[in-house]
């Protein structure tokens, strides 16, 4: 019998999906979650096979922080995420994370349960179009314009980045106004954020 934990902060959806996947006579739900955080908790309590967690969940940690918490502590628990929104950024970081599938939330739970028991059984599962759209996403930026963009996201100021790169404030100003440029950002940080999104960071 597969254990699972069922992470999804849509009371409804989260007790539907529940009640299917206790259908299957492979799978048992031991404990549902409504947020990354009480999913931490979960995993630690019941030591599940696999955590099916909803990518986007409001306050607290995501589906995506709250998978690396719980694979530092439980590298052998297996983490599929589940999303509405399925970028190929996010597959990137998440793969790197190293959750075990990744599927859109517009499947039907018998694909979900089936990817449930390749990734029990060792696998990995990435929904073919995320897949596809992932392969032919390629970075435009220059390593100098993701060093000062990752240090952007760190909160650092423009004077802060110079001096951490090395290099003097003018020079870092031109690099942040390549990379907005390049993504079509109206600022450094909202170029920032559209890195992250795309795995680039």
């Amino acid at each position: 019998m597969i254990r699972l934990v069922l992470v999804e902060d849509e009371a409804m959806l989260r007790g539907a999906l529940g009640q299917l996947l206790d259908l299957e006579p492979d799978l048992t739900v031991v404990a549902q979650a409504a947020d990354g955080t009480a999913a931490i908790a979960e995993a630690a309590r019941h030591v599940p096979d696999v955590v099916v967690m909803d990518l986007e969940m409001p306050g607290g940690p995501d589906g995506l922080e709250a998978a690396g918490r719980i694979l530092a502590g439980r590298p052998d628990t297996r983490i599929v995420l589940v999303t509405r929104h399925a970028r190929p950024g996010v597959l990137t970081r998440a793969l790197r994370a190293g959750v075990r599938g990744f599927v859109p939330k517009s499947r039907p739970a018998a694909h979900l349960a089936q990817v449930i028991r390749d990734v029990h059984a060792g696998h990995r599962h990435v929904d073919p179009e995320i897949a596809a759209a992932a392969l032919v996403l390629d970075c435009p930026l220059s390593e100098r314009e993701l060093d000062v963009l990752r240090l952007t996201r760190e909160g650092l100021s423009v004077r802060d980045i110079a001096g951490r790169v090395h290099l003097a404030a003018g020079t870092v100003r031109n690099y942040l106004s390549s990379a907005m440029t390049k993504v079509g950002a109206p600022s450094r940080h909202a170029a920032a954020r559209y890195a992250v999104e795309r795995g680039w960071l």
